[in-house]
């Protein structure tokens, strides 16, 4: 539920704080000073377009900040996957320049207005006279509808689950094999011929290293030649390396006896010549070994051609060209045995297209049962609301074996709210409805039967009592006790009837200081709900009849909200 509100430099308000209470919490005041502005204010900071005009004249920003106590695990859940802190309370503050510009946050993390409108519609309800309300949109009926029928549609609905998953995995398995006997036969050829090229190709893990070495050594078997001579002319003729290391150690023979360092340097010497020695043989050997023949030279690069040719058809590397053949022969082996394959999937396919359709029956019955009474309440609940002819009806479309194909989640066949308030006139669509006041009262006998479904915590009306009054006033007050049972509700109200069965009351009012106008709330308590009773009866406060109408109307309201305990 909304527990605080807080407002800078919106419309008229310089600053407000509200405080709101469970149950239910009523603004009221004169016409114009500004009970409307705090509902924009939520639809604000809830996520609404942002509208440059809401910044008080003269300043350059408008902020509002919402704070929510949070026990919807849904809510949780959406902060999670947005990695954001989750707790008991739910911070959401927004700000608007005068550029136009407007930044959101979430328990102080910066959110997009999507993210913070799919967060929001899960916390409040608003409703007002120009606006569709939460329960009106088409796409929430059936879910609304499904949430009064309670168990008996969760089961069809989680079998139905079952039954589409399983249905998709068939026709996933049946693309497989190729569709129709002729498309499969094309489709083997194309996998013989490609198995049949991969395999004469007798690729190998590592060839083409090795040939694109060999050929690299081929391409430049001159320079090698050049350097491996250059290093045994160095090494090993007359006067090279080796002469010279030798020459050096006999130098060092004479006092090889006079100090063991002098004959480890000897024998180093002596050593070192022999690798030398050595490594000019090696290069001797390098250089004989290398003998390319040109026919093997072409060989490696055709060869290398083959393998190009099938890297870009089968892959990008041997490895995939490899893996494409396993896949090729596991799909060569599948299509091959096809046909009865084929067959046990399309009878498998027409047993379980037989159990969706029963199940999309068995679920539009318990929609319907369910749908018979929650119409019917509906319909008692409108007829307290001084509406003398209400007719509601759900409507179902129908389907048929052949359209299990379109099946969803949510089964087959459409469910529309039809609604008529007065006798003659033909049932219509809610979103056609005509009457403003109408809307408000048939939606307010849908939340009085919902209310205790419906998962959202704040329900916000806004002047819902227009055009109505004396006894309906009252029944819409207590309706708003009923639902208020479970739900907060904050209503802008300009009903004595209705504002005294508030659990909270604000009084909003218009006062001049400076040359400026501001907005200042009120919370009013004990003594000052009487006075603001008093006034919305007959607009003077200090009317003795009036005050004493308001003390009966508050007692009378207080002795309701104790009966329903």
């Amino acid at each position: 539920m909304l527990q605080r509100l807080v407002m800078r430099n919106v419309a008229l308000i310089d600053q407000a704080e509200l405080e709101f209470s469970e149950g239910l919490n009523v603004l009221s005041g004169e016409t114009g000073a500004g009970k409307s502005v705090i509902l924009d204010a939520i639809d604000f900071v809830l996520g609404a377009k942002a509208d440059r005009g809401m910044i008080r004249s003269g300043e350059d920003f408008c902020t509002v900040r919402a704070e929510f106590s949070v026990t919807d695990e849904r809510v949780n859940a959406v902060l999670a996957e947005y990695d954001i802190e989750s707790g008991e309370t739910l911070i959401l503050s927004r700000k608007l320049t005068s550029d136009g510009k407007s930044s959101l946050r979430l328990n102080g993390c910066a959110v997009t207005a999507a993210m913070l409108r799919r967060i929001t519609s899960l916390l409040v309800d608003v409703h007002g006279q120009s606006e569709h309300f939460y329960l009106l949109r088409e796409a929430n009926q059936l879910r609304l509808l499904d949430a009064v029928a309670g168990a008996p549609v969760s089961e069809c609905k989680k079998t139905l689950a079952g039954q589409l998953s399983e249905r998709r995995t068939i026709l996933a398995d049946r693309e497989k094999l190729g569709g129709d006997e002729g498309e499969r036969e094309r489709r083997l050829d194309i996998l013989k011929f490609q198995i049949e090229e991969i395999e004469r190709a007798d690729l190998r893990e590592g060839e083409e290293e090795a040939l694109i070495a060999f050929r690299e050594k081929f391409r430049n078997a001159e320079k090698i030649l050049d350097a491996l001579g250059a290093v045994r002319q160095y090494l090993a003729e007359d006067g090279g390396g080796t002469d010279l290391l030798r020459s050096a150690g006999r130098n060092l023979s004479p006092i090889a006896r006079l100090d063991e360092r002098y004959s480890a340097l000897a024998d180093r010497i002596e050593n070192a010549a022999a690798e030398v020695e050595d490594i000019a043989a090696t290069a001797e050997d390098l250089a004989a070994e290398l003998d390319v023949d040109e026919r093997e030279a072409e060989r490696v690069e055709a060869r290398l051609d083959e393998l190009r040719a099938l890297k870009k058809k089968y892959g990008g590397s041997v490895s995939e060209a490899l893996a494409f053949l396993s896949r090729a022969r596991e799909e060569f082996d599948m299509l091959s045995d096809s046909e009865a394959q084929f067959e046990r999937l399309g009878k498998r396919l027409q047993e379980i297209d037989d159990a969706i359709y029963s199940t999309c029956v068995s679920l539009q019955e318990a929609r319907k049962k369910a749908a018979a009474g929650f119409t019917s309440r509906v319909v008692k609940e409108l007829a307290t609301l001084n509406i003398a002819s209400p007719q509601f009806e759900i409507r179902f479309g129908t389907f048929a074996r052949e359209d299990v194909s379109r099946a969803t989640a949510e089964g087959l066949g459409e469910v529309t709210f039809l609604f008529s308030a007065n006798a003659g006139e033909p049932l219509k669509e809610l979103g056609k409805i005509i009457s403003g006041g109408e809307m408000s009262r048939f939606m307010l006998a849908i939340k009085t039967q919902l209310s205790a479904v419906n998962a959202i915590g704040t329900y916000i009306f806004d002047e819902i009592d227009a055009g109505i009054g004396g006894k309906t006033a009252r029944v819409v007050g207590e309706k708003f006790c009923k639902i208020a049972r479970n739900v907060q509700i904050i209503a802008v109200s300009h009903l004595a009837q209705i504002a005294a069965f508030a659990d909270r009351e604000f009084y909003i009012e218009k006062n001049e200081s400076d040359g400026r106008t501001y907005t200042v709330v009120h919370t009013v308590e004990d003594e000052s709900r009487v006075r603001e009773i008093a006034r919305l009866i007959g607009g003077d406060p200090e009317s003795k009849t009036a005050r004493l109408h308001a003390k009966e109307l508050l007692d009378n309201a207080a002795a309701y909200k104790k009966s329903l305990k």
